[in-house]
Formats: C-alpha cells, sequence, structure tokens
C-alpha cells in the first residue's frame, strides 16, 4: 500500500474543541487532495460520527484506488452512548460513545463505519486506544480485524496509540501475522522520544510501518512557556528554519517512519502543513540539537 507522506487527520474537522461547520470541513479536505494528499485518517468517536460522514462526502468523488481511508474501532456511536468526551463541539444530540473491543462490536462498528463512508473497504483500520481494555483489544478486536483483513474488507490491521509501551505489547500478544502498521501520537516528536525505546527498533524489525501522529504536540510547539519549546525556538531561529517544519521533518529521520498525520480545520492550516513538510532542514541544526541536549545522541536526526 502506497501513502503520501503527510495525511490528513480528520479529528479537527469533527469539531475538536471547537465546531467546523460542513463546508469548510469539506473545502478542508478538497484542499489536501489539490495538494497532493492521499492518506486520510479518521475514527468514529470524531465528533460521534461527524468526521467520518464529512470524510466520505468529501472523498465519494475521488478515484478509490487513489487516496488510503483509515478509521478506528473500540467505540460504538449510540444512542444515549455513556462515554462522551467534552473535547467535542456541538456533537450530534444524543448520541455518545460506547467503549466495546469485543468481536461482536468491533464487526458492528466497522459496518457503522463503513456506511458513514459511504464506501464498501477501508484501507487501514486501527484498533483504537487499546490500553482502554487491552485483553479484550488484543484478542476480540484483534481477532475481528484479522478476519476482515482476510475477507479483503480491510486491507491493512492497525493500532492506534497514545503510549508506545502499549503498541509495544500489542505487537508482542496479538497472534500471528500481527498488525500491519501502528498510529503513534505524540511519542516521537521534539518534545517526547519516547517511542525510540522500544517500539520503533520493534517495528523496523518486524516490518510493521509506523504513522506518526500528534507531531505539533498539540499545539504545544505554540506555548511559549514550555523552557523546551523556547529552546528549540531559539535554535530554529539560528536556523532561520520555522519550528513547525523541524516538527514535522523529524521523525521521518527514522526508517520505520512512512508517514505523518497531521490535523486541520481549514484549507490554510493543511496547506501550511504542506510547506513545512517541503521545508528543508539543515543537517547542522540537528547537530545543534544533540549538543544542546535537545535530542539525545543515539536519536536518528543528523540525515533527516
Amino acid at each position: 500500500m502506497t501513502v503520501s507522506r503527510l495525511g490528513l487527520g480528520l479529528a479537527s474537522i469533527g469539531g475538536l474543541f471547537a465546531p467546523v461547520p460542513e463546508p469548510q470541513a469539506l473545502a478542508t479536505v478538497d484542499h489536501a487532495w489539490d495538494l497532493g494528499v492521499r492518506l486520510y485518517d479518521t475514527a468514529p468517536v470524531y465528533g460521534y460520527g461527524r468526521s467520518e460522514q464529512y470524510a466520505g462526502r468529501s472523498l465519494a468523488a475521488r478515484p478509490r484506488a487513489e487516496f488510503v481511508l483509515c478509521t478506528k474501532v473500540g467505540r460504538l456511536i449510540e444512542p444515549g452512548g455513556p462515554d462522551t468526551q467534552p473535547i467535542w463541539a456541538d456533537p450530534p444530540s444524543g448520541l455518545g460513545p460506547r467503549l466495546d473491543y469485543s468481536y461482536a462490536g468491533v464487526r458492528r462498528s466497522v459496518d457503522a463505519s463503513l456506511d458513514r463512508l459511504g464506501t464498501d473497504r477501508i484501507d487501514v483500520l486501527h484498533v483504537h486506544d487499546p490500553d482502554q481494555d487491552f485483553p479484550a483489544a488484543v484478542t476480540g478486536a484483534y481477532r475481528a480485524l484479522a478476519e476482515l483483513r482476510a475477507e479483503g474488507t480491510i486491507a491493512a490491521v492497525s493500532i492506534g496509540v497514545n503510549h508506545a509501551d502499549v503498541a509495544a505489547r500489542f505487537l508482542r500478544e496479538a497472534a500471528a501475522p500481527g498488525p500491519d502498521c501502528v498510529l503513534l501520537a505524540g511519542r516521537y516528536t521534539l518534545l517526547d522520544q519516547s517511542g525510540l525505546a522500544d517500539l520503533l527498533p520493534l517495528c523496523h524489525r518486524r516490518g510493521v510501518s509506523v504513522i506518526a501522529a500528534g507531531v505539533y504536540q498539540g499545539g504545544l510547539l505554540t506555548g511559549r512557556d514550555d523552557p523546551r519549546v523556547q529552546a528549540w525556538q531559539a535554535l530554529c531561529d539560528r536556523h532561520d528554519v520555522p519550528l513547525p517544519a523541524v516538527a514535522l521533518r523529524f521523525p521521518f529521520a527514522h526508517p520505520a517512519v512512512d508517514a505523518a498525520v497531521v490535523g486541520a480545520r481549514s484549507p490554510r492550516e493543511i496547506a501550511d502543513s504542506m510547506a513545512w513538510l517541503s521545508r528543508p532542514v539543515p543537517p547542522a541544526l540537528w547537530h545543534d540539537a544533540k549538543r544542546a541536549g535537545l535530542l539525545a545522541e543515539d536519536v536518528p536526526a543528523a540525515t533527516a
């Protein structure tokens, strides 16, 4: 499966922290397509189905073989779902998520996602936050995904995690042949390289592709009160490179990382990310980052 180096995460257009009108959401996906983005990542919980619906509407006219569509399992969206999250602005009335990593629950979740997305297949299906119920996720959920992969309903099995140790454990405990890739959020970034301790080397040895997410640390890189952010900003200023460009290009130095997914709630935001990805970073910047103690010596950044 071939993906663009830059992927569009669709949590923002589902109303993450602030509502996004449908015309703006569709325009964001359309502009990402025009810029060459061919990897799109959504989830049922993003706006309680709204993100998947917007993704389906915006991609409906695109040649299906020319893009990679990812979504997730682990939360069913249903009337009165109890596991509501205050981060979603103006979600559909009366609906909410319910954690369910069972075999039957995952099959139901996939059917509902296919309906919302308006497609007959999903390219990459992540087990979302398996740490929420790890025993069920690594058995029931994984068994359902492995069957769907064998049936051709999905092309690749993945896990979407915020904790690198959880992903490494999942890879080791899942039945053969195991997941094909990992979506790792916020654990291989300028501010947090915990994914390097175990997970990324494990993925590299096994040929498991890594999609880096959360490279901007959820906006932390714009927060000037963090001394680490201040140090990175000063370093980027000395080398005349935008800090977000350095953050976005950083994970690609590791051989296990094949793509990075970034969020956007407007055409301008995805255009900015595409420009940052194209911005060269001088090798001297990585060298200086290690001398300053911002990166450990064994972090593979000098060739980025």
